[in-house]
């Protein structure tokens, strides 16, 4: 049997900046067997700088701003951790995150931005928003514009710090807001533009004057409110959106690594490795290039890619180091708000739309790097038996319950359970054991991975593992883990196992599991499963008991299946991944218990999809039911995912089982009612007079929750969806 190659060294990229972004992009066309890579990022995108001021004049729309990490972490073979790294154990070789446990690396590059904050200023946190780094500015921007078609603000902005940055933005903000006659006041400690070349400066002046932008140099702002900026001598300068794009500061938490810094940034050689500890490279706005020190800019980290991927390489043993030269000068490029821009080297500006042209292309090209086409479909060799091609399909075999066998498969292959102890036994989502006056449900759950994030994973196999155990209306009592883990080096090995472990652990001890013990092997791949037992207080709340009237209450939106499917073929955007995995991480206990007490039937939807399960319901007492397809909830990205051909392994088996019992429309939305869950949501069976209230309690709590169709009579087994 081929087994992938074991893997031997941790290399961690902290940061998801431009320079990393390069590396992967290139890891993807070039790995290196042995290396797992690691990606820690706060958020599913990084978004791309140079095309900031193009998208604030509206130029660009927000999502062309994005490089997605998601979907260039999965061509590269990397996992992606999103989190915010807060600090450095050198000692140890672990990476704090937030929120989650530590990292180990054998190598690690610091590629964390700058920001622009200014906490020094009483107020600025509450009441302004900084240029970097620029996510939150960007989608501040939107809402403030937003309000300000309502009338709600008016047209005022100030803008802390006049750099090429502060004007380039306030030309792209007068720009974009030309029909409302904007105030836009740039405030500047010193004088204006100190960085760029005199003829350049006149220029950007003129281009401000032209604008209507008021500029006040030398002004110290000694504090922000919600009415706008106060000045040392006093001046109120009246703003509804404050934007602070004065300097360039590290992140704190570089403070207590230990490293050398200058100026609070990572001090590196010319191999951009920090010349206190060679385990550690940075690169980009965070790092100090004491051998040639130069300006913050974004053009020195898309430069610096090439050098640091193949210093990496070296550091784990393949090639040569390779030292890093940037060049004296480069080519600034600003745009001027209407799709000219200004070019300033050597103090010859030039200017024109035929530079912004040329700024876009360059842009585009940039941004293209991280656009590649879909993954090629599986090869076959040269020869192969008969149904081979079409059992391998042209997409890969999908991760959770997306790889579950098809209904049919497991009905013929299980066997029937008769014994006085066992209560309930196939069926049913748990089985119900009778051990003298108690009552115990036990039930098995193992998963095909669908993130390389072993933290991440464990959370998610354990919240689906107790799905069953909720669904019965039982006390979650004790779990068995199963792991596999892909073959690697011992070290690794612990390394990992420590972060199902803890993944595990932070799901199942607030439900009041118990671990008590397990199995672990090494395979091709990573499988995490566990098998979960739970009390019975009272009666249990099956499948059956549903009554005609019933109302149906679904807690969880639809379309892991979909989502998670799209993204092993590098389709999902980053943000519907994130808001999958944040789904499916849910837990469904204390729904449970809101919802146990009164429901006349009760299951989790899993890996059949919501109409799966519902039919199994409903076949308990010979009932039909009607959904709503507008009621549903679901998940960000998934309907468009439906729309774009895009489906999960198990999609086409759960349709075929429901032939001539579905009735419902060839749309997207209603593919969804197939699409195998992974952690689902509680389906439940409740009287309407309480079904309401109910359903808000459970918003109320955070549950997406609604009431999504009814049970409609005994009409023989049939759902109608409309």
């Amino acid at each position: 049997m081929h087994m992938p190659l074991p893997l031997t060294r941790d290399l961690v990229l902290i940061g998801g900046g431009h320079t990393h972004a390069l590396v992967l992009h290139r890891w993807a066309m070039h790995p290196l067997p042995g290396v797992r890579v690691t990606v820690i990022n706060p958020d599913p995108v990084a978004p791309y700088t140079g095309m900031l001021p193009g998208f604030i004049a509206g130029h660009y729309r927000r999502e062309e701003l994005d490089i997605d990490l998601v979907r260039l972490a999965r061509r590269a073979g990397a996992r992606l951790v999103m989190g915010k790294a807060s600090g450095l154990d050198r000692a140890e070789k672990l990476v704090h995150v937030q929120g989650r446990p530590p990292i180990a690396y054998d190598l690690a590059a610091i590629d964390i931005g700058i920001t622009s904050d200014l906490p020094m200023i009483p107020g600025y946190g509450d009441h302004a928003v900084s240029a970097k780094p620029l996510g939150r500015y960007a989608q501040q921007w939107q809402d403030w514009c937003a309000r300000l078609k309502t009338g709600a603000v008016a047209a005022r902005i100030a803008v802390i710090g006049g750099g090429v940055a502060g004007v380039e933005l306030a030309l792209a903000m007068a720009y974009r807001l030309q029909p409302h006659a904007p105030q836009i006041t740039i405030l500047q400690s010193g004088a204006l533009l100190p960085n760029i070349g005199a003829q350049a400066r006149k220029r950007l002046i003129g281009h401000l004057e032209r604008f209507s932008v008021t500029i006040v140099e030398q002004a110290k702002v000694t504090d922000v409110t919600p009415q706008g900026v106060t000045l040392a001598d006093g001046t109120q300068i009246a703003a509804s959106l404050v934007l602070g794009a004065a300097g360039s500061r590290p992140q704190d938490w570089l403070q207590d690594t230990g490293l050398e810094l200058a100026d609070g940034f990572v001090t590196v050689d010319p191999y951009l490795r920090s010349v206190t500890d060679p385990a550690i490279f940075a690169v980009g706005d965070c790092a100090h290039m004491a051998h040639a020190p130069r300006a913050k800019a974004g053009v020195y980290a898309v430069r610096q890619a090439p050098y640091l991927f193949d210093n990496l390489r070296a550091a784990l043993g393949v090639g040569r180091l390779r030292a890093y030269k940037p060049q004296r000068d480069y080519l600034k490029l600003v745009s001027l708000g209407d799709k000219t821009a200004l070019a300033d080297k050597w103090s010859l500006p030039l200017e024109g739309r035929w530079l912004w042209g040329l700024k876009d292309r360059i842009d585009a090209k940039f941004m293209g790097q991280f656009r590649d086409p879909r993954p090629m479909p599986p090869a076959l060799p040269p020869a192969y038996a008969d149904g081979l091609a079409e059992m391998l399909g042209d997409k890969p075999l999908c991760g959770g319950c997306g790889a579950k066998m098809g209904a049919q498969t497991l009905r013929t292959a299980l066997p029937d359970v008769t014994r006085a102890d066992v209560e309930a036994g196939i069926g049913d989502d748990a089985a119900i054991l009778r051990m003298g006056d108690m009552r115990q449900v036990i039930a098995t759950d193992h998963l095909r991975a669908l993130t390389d994030d072993p933290w991440m994973m464990a959370r998610i196999a354990a919240t689906h593992a107790l799905g069953d155990i909720w669904a019965m209306g039982a006390r979650p009592q004790a779990a068995l883990a199963q792991v596999t883990l892909p073959r690697m080096a011992p070290e690794l090995q612990t390394r990992t196992l420590r972060e199902v472990m803890a993944g595990a652990q932070s799901v199942l001890e607030p439900a009041g599991v118990a671990l008590v013990g397990g199995h672990s092997a090494m395979g091709a791949e990573m499988q995490l499963g566990f098998t979960v037992t739970g009390l019975l207080d009272g009666a249990a709340t099956t499948k059956a008991g549903a009554q005609p009237g019933d109302v149906l209450i679904l807690t969880k939106p639809l379309g892991t299946g979909v989502i998670m499917a799209a993204e092993m073929q590098w389709a999902a955007p980053g943000g519907a991944v994130a808001g999958a995995l944040h789904a499916m991480v849910q837990s469904q206990g204390r729904a449970a218990e809101l919802l146990a007490p009164v429901a006349h039937a009760m299951t989790d939807v899993t890996g059949f999809g919501l109409a799966g399960h519902l039919a199994e319901m409903l076949a308990q007492d010979g009932l039909s039911a009607r959904l709503d397809l507008g009621a549903l909830p679901v998940l960000d990205g998934a309907e468009a995912l439906v729309a774009a051909g895009y489906y999960s392994s198990i999609a086409a088996d759960n349709r075929a089982a429901l032939a001539g019992v579905l009735d419902a429309p060839d749309t997207a939305r209603a593919a969804l009612l197939v699409d195998p869950q992974t952690a689902g949501g509680l389906l439940a069976a409740v009287a309407p007079a309480q079904a309401v209230a109910i359903v808000a309690k459970l918003q109320e709590m955070g549950f997406t929750a609604a009431i999504v169709g009814e049970v409609t009579g005994q009409n023989g087994l049939q759902i109608i969806a409309e």
